[in-house]
């Protein structure tokens, strides 16, 4: 079954799904899924260690908060398929039940 998308998203390559931010940091796009929402949005690393260790370290960190900009969020529990968009949300690591990244199948 194919993963349904966003009402925005494109089909783009990994590449661009991770992409230089501010100086001393990258940014990947995750997708996010807590109880009662799906969320897709740009979280931010530091650009030190492995990329794909990152996430597991920001997850695995004594912060209690992740940050998470350009989020779409759209909720669960309703029939209607309404998402909401934020310029930037911070979501508490003990509501995410998956968190993965965006990559082009």
């Amino acid at each position: 079954m194919a993963e349904e998308r966003f009402s925005h998203e494109t089909d783009i390559g990994y590449d661009e799904d991770i992409k230089p931010s501010m100086s001393g940091f990258w940014s990947e796009k995750v997708f996010v899924i807590t109880e009662d929402y799906e969320i897709k949005g740009y979280v931010f690393m530091p650009k030190t260690g492995r990329k794909n260790r990152m996430l597991s370290d920001i997850l695995n960190s004594s912060k209690r908060f992740v940050a998470i900009k350009d989020a779409e969020i759209r909720c669960r529990k309703s029939n209607e398929k309404i998402s909401d968009s934020n310029s930037f949300i911070q979501l508490n690591l003990n509501s995410i039940i998956l968190i993965k990244p965006c990559i082009k199948d």
